[in-house]
């Protein structure tokens, strides 16, 4: 067991500072979209559903940033493992919020369409002219979701680097806002047509958008505190780290077969490997060796015990 305090790779070091820094351009865009949108978002539901995933988009930024300061402290007597798991933890509290929010939005605008509301957009006066507030709302939703996507973009490279869950969940997410910003334009444009469904009937895209991202962000995160084997941030593909790791350590002179198995702690792996040793050599200088070897193999393994065994025993790896 590791009882300094994590470090990440100088050069991972540097993407982690990016990745702050462009969460907190997140957090300072995001509160002026909010504040905007709920000025010009009138009576009509696709914008007060959009506004509302606007507003929630906000706290992964807010979470990674927290988890950000805590998770490299060093182990102390009462967290002895560390506190690499904020980050799993942050990751689970915005899937939930975002899960809740989109049963909400679901359910909201399916009872605004059912009722068959007429919401109506009005117009304002501007230097003299009278304009329709739909332009408005458009011109809002644009700034709402052009940055974003390129925010989106930024962060990606940097959550696949860092295998940061959270951030690629906020990145993937806003990446992925011009869909809720055009729905809701499409909404308004038909309001402004006289479709009065049009608009109730963009927010319930908008919340079954929601409410998708919200369950497989929730499940994801449920399951990593359940030990799930380690996959990639992208897919629930395996992680080829773990492979790769028993290869190596199969490598090694003293060792007749290994079989390694981990578990995702926030960015890092922690797990065990079984080893069985040839006969006749100092064992416990060998396993010292090899954990110092293991240690430096790759930045996520930062947690690893060497169990010498004289079987291996099947972790069941056929099972999903």
């Amino acid at each position: 067991m590791r009882n300094e305090a994590f470090e990440l790779p100088e050069d991972l070091k540097e993407k982690l500072k990016k990745a702050k820094k462009l969460e907190w351009i997140t957090i300072v865009y995001l509160s002026t979209v909010v504040i905007l949108m709920y000025l010009v978002m009138g009576s009509s539901q696709a914008m007060k559903t959009a506004w509302l995933e606007d507003a929630l988009s906000i706290i992964p930024a807010i979470s990674f940033l927290i988890a950000s300061r805590i998770y490299n402290r060093k182990p102390t007597q009462k967290f002895q493992y560390g506190f690499h798991r904020v980050f799993s933890i942050a990751f689970l509290t915005g899937s939930i919020a975002l899960f809740g929010m989109g049963v909400f939005l679901l359910v909201d605008s399916t009872i605004t369409l059912i009722k068959a509301e007429h919401p109506t957009i009005g117009t304002i006066v501007l230097f003299g002219k009278q304009i329709w507030m739909g332009w408005i709302m458009i011109a809002v939703l644009i700034y709402s979701s052009l940055p974003a996507m390129y925010l989106g973009y930024k962060k990606l490279p940097l959550a696949k680097k860092l295998h940061n869950k959270i951030l690629y969940t906020d990145a993937n997410a806003q990446k992925a806002d011009y869909m809720t910003g055009f729905a809701a334009m499409a909404g308004i444009l038909g309001l402004g047509m006289g479709w009065w469904w049009a608009d109730a009937s963009a927010a319930l895209f908008i919340s079954f958008s929601v409410l998708k991202d919200g369950y497989t962000n929730l499940k994801d995160a449920v399951q990593d505190l359940m030990d799930r084997k380690p996959v990639h941030i992208k897919d629930e593909k395996p992680d080829e780290l773990v492979e790769k790791t028993e290869r190596f350590v199969k490598s090694w002179e003293w060792v007749i077969d290994a079989k390694a198995r981990f578990r995702e702690e926030g960015q890092v792996y922690f797990g065990d490997v079984q080893v069985i040793a040839e006969p006749r050599i100092d064992l416990s200088q060998s396993i010292e060796e090899g954990l110092k070897k293991l240690q430096e193999f790759h930045w996520k393994i930062y947690d690893v015990t060497l169990m010498p065994v004289k079987e291996i025993k099947d972790y069941s790896e056929k099972q999903s």
